[in-house]
């Protein structure tokens, strides 16, 4: 009973390392999406001020998941336990 344990908390363990990394990189997807609103030639045809209303809320989220990716990355690798014994 108690190997079946392990395995499910290091399943969960590795499921949530995969999810933090994921989470990091969609920080950058969200940083080059609002800047690409607010800054690209391309959307020219939309006016200034309604590319900052949509950039801007992006780059404030990509701030907030900032954080968050943060937090999550140094729970589930930096945490100081060994997991993997």
């Amino acid at each position: 009973m108690s190997v079946f344990k392990i395995t499910v908390m290091s399943g969960r363990n590795l499921y949530d390392k995969v999810f933090a990394i994921f989470g990091a990189m969609m920080v950058f997807f969200y940083f080059g999406l609002g800047y690409y609103v607010i800054f690209s030639p391309y959307l020219d045809h939309i006016d200034r001020p309604l590319r900052v209303i949509i950039g801007a809320p992006l780059l404030v989220y990509a701030v907030y998941r900032l954080f968050v990716s943060y937090t999550k990355i140094k729970e589930n690798f930096f945490n100081g336990e060994d997991d993997d014994r």
